[in-house]
């Protein structure tokens, strides 16, 4: 599961992850971290310190692994939606060769459009879901193509330009969340109802260690028959599988330990058969795999893109170990069954053991797939609860990453929306630290706590289509929780917990009631599974804590403000929403999670979001941000060994996609 954002010594070590200024033999090189910027988004890049202390061994598997993802990246554009690739193949052979005037207006404007469709994977944003829509006619499309010889079918074309398959995914209440979603996981004629009846047949041999049913195939009806295509070797996306399955075999000749070996042969013979026990085997043999400088997260993973949550989108993030970082973070992990032991759950819901909790911060040295341009700042896997409870999770956070958003630059929104100095001043102190200990307890302890009920079936099957928003909701409720506990200081992680606690608290309630409708148009409703649960926590405890004017709206010179009047008593009211939350997973009550998220997270207050558009609009900065790759260059010798792979930095995004196209086009344009 994903998160897409210590005392002065601990800061500092963070902050050195990646440095601004390359230093090396006394040379100092500026490194810039923006690279573009265009519609609502911001393009920026990366580094990888720490490279040059690998071993070439570890160099090589890196590099393989990066290989490997990238090798299934169109997979992901054709799960997003079944016309992405044609598409993508048309206009992308009109931006190559189009010698015509392109300092028009249209021009720009096919330029634009075809960089978001870059960014999202397909035709649909990649966080409202929406259908991107061209800011140019279909007749100067229609010219471009006459003038370059490109070719695209009837339905395809018109698709970008009508009203069609408007949401990749609909969560709406009250519709057919399948038959409405654009998103390429099911036949056009396949219902919810299918899917639910459908998988209500599967049983899996052993009912304590449920499989994953539906994670790796796609569901169609043929003849009024529904049947499944599998992702595999010889199946569904089976060219690009192959390819996949090329360069793991080649990472699992460079496995630092047995162990990790034995985990890839894993991943490979899964990918080869798509059996789902085996899958489960993987993932068992991964999460016990700890050791080492280099890890990976790889496959059919987050279930976010499908409305009812089975099917996983292809994903991989390729990872170095900070253990300078890692090391000062385990207390984390190392505490999980105290913050179990110590959280306002009921006992019955808690874990009487936390097991296998590990947590590093790591450099990422590679993403494609739903973690690429967007990328997530923590992830926790793996998803099944059986597994957590059994062996344990891994938990990671991008600590590059984190870092390279930190020094791209400040759009000084904060100061057009903090309610005070006070305010202002505790979020530039504490705010950024309280951030990155937000995501570590939403990764180490959130995801990880809490049980079901005996008898009681996967949040998927009981909680339908809000079981991700629940899920991110409770473990934000746990880091929210612990970010106000003297532990925190106890553990020597922060200098003042209370402070640090005050600033976590302002940020998430100015987010979730304010700020992120930036990223929502006028009269939209809130759909994306974060913002939803950012909302109904915070709209939740607003509304609890009325009677005690816990939290205050306060108008000024026109302007509305949230402000936390008592941190004690909201610190309170998390506890119970998190108690509730957990009490809704356990108990698979499906009606208590529509009436919260429904209830909480899904309306806008209009008249607040025109307020916050209307004063957004002072700032240039896009609302999101992704990144280009680095790219691993491998040096050879006269037989063809590789001697050493040398990190460079794409020209450009354009240029970075275009190749990607060219380099690992593994896919049909219909699949």
């Amino acid at each position: 599961m994903k998160l897409k954002s210590i005392v002065k010594i601990f800061l500092v070590a963070l902050l050195v992850v990646a440095c601004k200024e390359d230093v090396k033999d006394n040379v100092v090189t500026e490194f810039s971290f923006n690279v573009e910027q265009f519609a609502d988004i911001k393009i920026l890049r990366y580094q990888i310190p720490g490279w040059d202390d690998l071993t070439l061994k570890e160099q090589k598997l890196v590099y393989y692994l990066v290989e490997a993802g990238l090798a299934g990246r169109d997979i992901m554009w054709d799960q997003n939606y079944r016309h992405n690739l044609k598409i993508r193949t048309a206009l992308e052979n009109v931006y190559s060769n189009y010698s015509g005037d392109k300092t028009t207006d249209n021009w720009m404007a096919f330029e634009t459009y075809l960089k978001r469709i870059w960014f999202s994977n397909g035709i649909h944003h990649h966080y409202s879901n929406d259908k991107l829509k061209p800011e140019f006619t279909k007749d100067y499309l229609n010219e471009l193509m006459i003038a370059t010889n490109t070719k695209l079918d009837g339905v395809a074309f018109n698709v970008m330009f009508n009203e069609e398959d408007a949401k990749k995914v609909n969560q709406a209440k009250g519709v057919d969340n399948v038959a409405l979603s654009a998103v390429n996981f099911y036949g056009p004629n396949v219902t919810s109802d299918d899917v639910i009846n459908f998988y209500k047949t599967k049983k899996s041999p052993d009912p304590e260690r449920p499989l994953s049913y539906g994670l790796n195939s796609q569901l169609v009806k043929e003849d009024g028959v529904l049947k499944e295509r599998v992702y595999k070797s010889g199946g569904l996306y089976g060219a690009a599988i192959d390819e996949i399955v090329k360069w793991l075999e080649k990472a699992q000749g460079v496995a630092e330990n047995k162990e990790q070996g034995d985990a890839i042969a894993l991943l490979i013979q899964y990918y080869k058969t798509g059996d789902l026990q085996t899958w489960d085997d993987y993932n068992v043999a991964w999460t016990a795999a700890t050791a080492g400088n280099v890890d990976y997260i790889n496959s059919f993973i987050e279930v976010y893109n499908d409305p009812l949550g089975y099917r996983g989108s292809y994903e991989t993030i390729v990872q170095i170990n900070d253990f300078d970082m890692s090391q000062k973070m385990a207390v984390l992990s190392e505490n999980a069954q105290w913050f179990e032991d110590n959280s306002p759950l009921m006992e019955v819901h808690k874990k009487d053991s936390v097991v296998g909790v590990s947590y590093k911060v790591v450099t990422v040295a590679g993403e494609a797939g739903d973690a690429s341009p967007s990328t997530p700042i923590g992830v926790n896997l793996p998803n099944a609860n059986w597994i957590r409870k059994e062996i344990g999770s891994k938990s990671v956070s991008l600590g590059n990453i984190t870092y390279a958003y930190s020094n791209a630059g400040s759009s000084g929104r904060l100061k057009e929306f903090v309610h005070d100095e006070e305010e202002l001043k505790l979020e530039e102190e504490f705010g950024g630290l309280a951030d990155k200990l937000h995501t570590a307890l939403h990764e180490v302890v959130g995801h990880a706590s809490g049980q079901l009920n005996p008898g009681v079936g996967e949040t998927k099957e009981t909680l339908k289509n809000y079981a991700s928003t629940l899920e991110e909701g409770r473990a934000d409720l746990v880091g929210l929780y612990y970010l106000y506990d003297s532990k925190l200081q106890e553990l020597g992680l922060v200098g003042d917990w209370k402070k640090i606690g005050m600033a976590a608290y302002d940020g998430y309630i100015r987010n979730g009631l304010m700020t992120q409708l930036i990223r929502l148009n006028l009269g939209d409703d809130v759909e994306e599974a974060h913002m939803r649960n950012r909302q109904w926590v915070s709209a939740w405890a607003y509304e609890k804590g009325l009677e005690d004017n816990v939290i205050e709206k306060v108008t000024r010179d026109g302007k509305t403000y949230f402000n936390i009047n008592d941190y004690d008593k909201l610190h309170a009211l998390f506890g119970q929403l998190l108690r509730e939350t957990q009490r809704i997973k356990s108990e698979g009550d499906y009606a208590a999670v529509e009436a919260l998220v429904e209830g909480y997270g899904v309306k806008v207050d209009h008249a607040i979001h025109a307020e916050v558009l209307e004063r957004n609009k002072q700032f240039t900065a896009a609302p999101y941000s992704g990144f280009v790759n680095p790219v691993l260059v491998p040096q050879t010798n006269d037989a063809g060994e590789i001697t050493a792979i040398k990190v460079t930095q794409p020209k450009g995004y354009s240029e970075q996609m275009l190749y990607y196209s060219k380099m690992y086009n593994h896919l049909p344009n219909v699949n």
